[in-house]
């Protein structure tokens, strides 16, 4: 870059800090820098430890977003700090930017986290390709760039954490497996070599920490720095779900059955007969006292004035083409 382009900002940064070993509580410290249009995240991070304050930790190690090391938030935005330009991010939030660790929930020290809940739920979903190998075979095992496809680069996930300490689930509920879990099942599940698809499917599919506890919030795919989308391995996950006749019909699972089966009646959500169909007639009960504000403001279509779609007969033809299980 010629040196006449290159711009400046003075930007205040408002630095969590926090030390689990002395802090019962963290501090956010402000330093006002004067930062320039070649510079990214990162740099200020090793400005504050090198010029300002040599306690202050965060991890870094490529600096080419390739380790996923250096992982943080920024205004509560996920990304890596060697990868988001800071002129770019003061267009988007202004000049005070706030710098935090992915999750505060799991902060060591200023921006180090402890991934040992990340690792774990990675561990959960055998994640590694299960096939019997001859020992000394006849032939390679070709895999075809057609099979190849099926991955929908799920291979590129660097474990960085991002989509995982975004995904509002993982705040919530500590046994959700997660969407980094969820890539790296779908990963081989996809993989026409791998022979565990069942006992994989099986395992991601369990009440409270598999894939339909996903509130489809598509954070993931937002926080996720190498464009993998997550969500689409959960949806395709679904899918897998019913294809190896594996589901154990929790309410989640009616839930996504009676959604298709609405609009495949009406060509429109019916979501008055989506609870019945997903919580069963008793279960509906629970929900009253919420149906009759609904009702009354409105929200709520009473099943004999449910109308039908105009072009319900072509939504039904789409529904049959690209249906490939049989709930």
């Amino acid at each position: 870059m010629d040196n006449n382009s290159i711009t400046t900002k003075d930007v205040t940064f408002k630095v969590f800090r926090f030390n689990s070993d002395t802090d019962y509580l963290p501090t956010y410290k402000e330093y006002k820098m004067e930062v320039t249009s070649e510079e990214v995240v990162l740099d200020i991070l090793d400005r504050i430890k090198w010029d300002i304050d040599g306690s202050f930790s965060y991890r870094r190690s490529c600096r080419h977003g390739i380790c996923g090391a250096c992982a943080i938030q920024v205004n509560g935005k996920a990304t890596l700090a060697c990868k988001m330009n800071l002129h770019e991010l003061t267009n988007i939030f202004g000049t005070e930017l706030t710098i935090e660790p992915q999750s505060t929930k799991h902060a060591v020290k200023d921006m180090i986290i402890d991934k040992s809940d990340f690792w774990e739920k990675h561990a959960k979903v055998h994640p590694y390709l299960n096939s019997h190998i001859e020992e000394n075979p006849d032939t390679e095992c070709i895999v075809t760039p057609e099979e190849a496809e099926r991955i929908l680069e799920a291979d590129l996930c660097i474990q960085c954490g991002a989509c995982h300490y975004a995904c509002p689930v993982t705040q919530i509920n500590d046994q959700f497996i997660g969407p980094a879990a969820f890539v790296k099942a779908y990963r081989f599940e996809a993989d026409v070599r791998d022979e565990s698809h069942k006992e994989r499917l099986e395992e991601i599919s369990l009440p409270d920490q598999g894939v339909w506890d996903c509130v489809k919030c598509f954070e993931c795919a937002e926080a996720c720095p190498k464009d993998i989308n997550p969500i689409e391995k959960i949806t395709k996950l679904h899918q897998m779900v019913f294809q190896e006749n594996v589901h154990k019909n929790p309410v989640a699972e009616r839930h996504a059955v009676g959604f298709a089966h609405s609009i495949k009646k009406h060509g429109l959500l019916d979501e008055g007969e989506l609870v019945r169909y997903s919580e069963g007639n008793i279960g509906v009960l629970k929900h009253v006292p919420v149906a009759i504000k609904m009702f009354k403001k409105g929200k709520i279509i009473l099943p004999w004035n449910m109308p039908k779609s105009d072009k319900l007969d072509e939504i039904q033809k789409l529904v049959k083409s690209s249906s490939t299980t049989k709930y």
